[in-house]
């Protein structure tokens, strides 16, 4: 259900007939949870991110970045200089616009495990949905490491069963195989056609992704993997906002970093970390 301003919104004009977007606001219509707006300028934000989610994901698939563990990592170092533990920081006087696009343009100098390609495909779809200018205002010293990620994007943990095309989830594999940790999950992207963008492991249905995952397990196993109810979403409203009021910061702001050295967790299981 589609609260706007408190009344039930019935809108069924808003997107093109079979658009992405038109398909988002059917699924939020139906739905049982209530999806509440003070405007509609903040529903017409969210649904064009959730597919500019989408198609940075699948542009992400179609590229050739490679899933590698952090100590396999690699960059372009014209724009990122690659920490010793496996992240990418952002080198002084790069916009931050040129690198995250860099990452798609030059993607065959680019390898990185499923954790940071989730908040990569995050700000591609924002750049490309707010223009250079005001991204590179908002997000002056990008650093990628696992789920870290700049406190404008606002992402945090839901536990729901109900998911949305531009929700990223969790494939968690309770029996990976110790020698191969960077199958204990897969984070991936919830596509519009009930498929799943999972760095490392592609476009899949969530059976084939579960199926993909029992692979890695342990010999011997008998658990299988599951889609958990870990929903990450960004903060669509407030980067409505920021989209509207175009605030000029100074370069710093407060990013508490963990490197945790696990590859592939849950972002909740980040959290824990902090």
């Amino acid at each position: 259900m589609i609260r706007l301003s408190g009344m039930p919104f019935q809108q069924s004009t808003m997107s093109p007939s079979g658009s992405i977007e038109s398909t988002i606001l059917r699924r939020m219509k139906n739905d049982t949870a209530v999806y509440s707006y003070s405007f509609i300028g903040e529903l017409s934000f969210e649904l064009e991110l959730r597919k500019n989610i989408i198609i940075s994901a699948r542009a992400m698939n179609e590229s050739s970045v490679r899933f590698a563990v952090f100590a396999n990592s690699r960059c372009n170092p014209q724009y990122w200089k690659l920490t010793s533990t496996g992240g990418f920081q952002l080198k002084h006087g790069v916009k931050s616009s040129d690198a995250i696009k860099d990452i798609y343009i030059n993607s065959s100098q680019y390898a990185f495990e499923c954790a940071t390609a989730m908040v990569i495909v995050f700000y591609h779809a924002l750049l490309n949905m707010i223009g250079d200018s005001l991204f590179n205002r908002l997000f002056q010293t990008i650093y990628l490491y696992s789920w870290h990620a700049d406190p404008d994007l606002g992402i945090k943990p839901l536990y729901t069963s109900r998911f949305l095309p531009g929700d990223i989830v969790y494939f968690k594999n309770p029996d990976f195989n110790p020698q191969t940790p960077q199958w204990r999950g897969e984070n991936a992207v919830v596509l519009e056609d009930n498929t799943y963008f999972g760095h490392g492991l592609g476009i899949k249905t969530a059976e084939r992704m579960i199926h993909a995952l029992n692979q890695k397990r342990i010999p011997g196993a008998d658990q299988s993997a599951y889609l958990t109810n870990v929903v990450v979403r960004p903060s669509f409203k407030h980067l409505a906002t920021l989209s509207v009021v175009r605030p000029v910061y100074s370069v710093y702001k407060y990013q508490p970093i963990v490197q945790h050295n696990q590859n592939s967790v849950s972002f909740d299981q980040y959290v824990a970390y902090l």
